[in-house]
C-alpha cells in the first residue's frame, strides 16, 4: 500500500523528523488559503511550493497532458497566493505524465502546499525490507534529487548500503555510518545520526516495506530537512495500523 507525500510527511513528523510546514489542498481556493496560512503574501512573503500528489516520482519534470507545450510541471515554486491559486487551477483535475507513470499519466486530485527551503546540498536515503535476511537495509547517497537507479548505473561508488539486524535494532554506529556516507561532520553529523534512528523507528513500528527520502537536504542555515518522502506498507500488517489503512 502506497500513500501520498503529505501523508508520509505527517507520519515522519510524528516521529520527530525535520519536515517543512505544509497543508494539503483539494481546490484552488484551498490552495490559496493554505499559502496565506504558511506566510505567502502579495509582496515580500514566504516562498511556497505547490506539489502535485500522485503515487509516482519525477513530478517536477513531468508534463500535463491538457496543458500546452512548455507549461510548468507538477512541482512549482511560487511567491504569492494568487500564483498558488493559478498553479492549482492548472494542476487539479489534469493528467500528470512523469518518467514513472508511463504515457498514460495520473490524474492530480490533491495538492500539497509547502513552505520553501533554501537548499545547500541534496542527499538520498532509503530503508527497505531485505526479505532474504529479515533485516532492514539502508541505501545512502550524496547524489540526492536524482533517480537512484541512474546513480547506481552511472556512479555506483556514490551509494553506500548496509543492513540492520532487527533483533538488536538500530545502534549508534549505524547513525555514524549514515553521517560518514554523506560526508557530514559536527552538528550536521549529529542531526543525521538522530534522523537515522527516527527513520528506523518509524519504518519498523509502522510495518513499512519501503521508506525513501529523496531529497534529504541541508538548508543554508545548517539544518537537515526531509524535502520529499515516499512510503509503502506491508498490506498483511495493515490490521495493526488502522491509522495507516485509513489513508488509502
Amino acid at each position: 500500500m502506497n500513500i501520498h507525500e503529505y501523508q508520509a510527511k505527517a507520519i515522519l513528523r510524528d516521529y520527530g523528523a525535520p519536515v517543512s510546514r505544509g497543508i494539503p489542498a483539494f481546490t484552488p481556493e484551498e490552495a490559496e488559503t493554505a499559502a496565506r496560512e504558511l506566510g505567502a503574501k502579495e509582496v515580500g512573503g514566504l516562498v511556497v511550493v505547490v506539489k502535485s500528489q500522485i503515487h509516482a516520482g519525477g513530478r517536477g519534470k513531468g508534463t500535463f497532458k491538457e496543458l500546452p507545450a512548455g507549461a510548468k510541471g507538477g512541482v512549482r515554486v511560487v511567491r504569492t497566493p494568487d500564483e498558488v491559486k493559478a498553479a492549482a487551477r492548472e494542476m487539479l483535475g489534469n493528467t500528470l505524465v512523469t518518467i514513472q507513470t508511463g504515457p498514460t499519466g495520473k490524474q492530480v486530485n490533491r495538492l500539497y502546499i509547502e513552505e520553501g527551503a533554501a537548499i545547500e546540498k541534496e542527499f538520498y536515503i532509503s530503508l527497505l525490507v531485505d526479505r532474504e535476511s529479515s533485516r532492514v537495509s539502508f541505501v545512502v547517497s550524496t547524489e540526492g534529487g536524482m533517480d537512484i537507479e541512474d546513480v547506481a548505473h552511472n556512479t555506483p561508488e556514490k551509494i553506500v548500503t548496509f543492513s540492520v539486524d532487527t533483533a538488536t535494532g538500530i545502534q549508534a554506529h549505524h547513525g555514524r555510518r549514515v553521517a560518514d556516507a554523506l560526508a557530514l561532520t559536527g552538528d550536521l553529523a549529529k542531526q543525521a545520526q538522530a534522523l537515522t534512528a527516527m527513520l528506523y523507528k518509524a519504518f519498523v513500528e509502522k510495518d513499512m516495506e519501503m521508506l525513501e527520502i529523496n531529497p534529504l537536504v541541508v538548508t543554508k542555515d545548517g539544518k537537515l530537512k526531509v524535502l520529499d518522502a515516499k512510503m509503502s506498507f506491508d498490506g498483511n500488517a495493515l490490521y495493526r495500523h488502522p491509522d495507516v489503512a485509513s489513508l488509502r
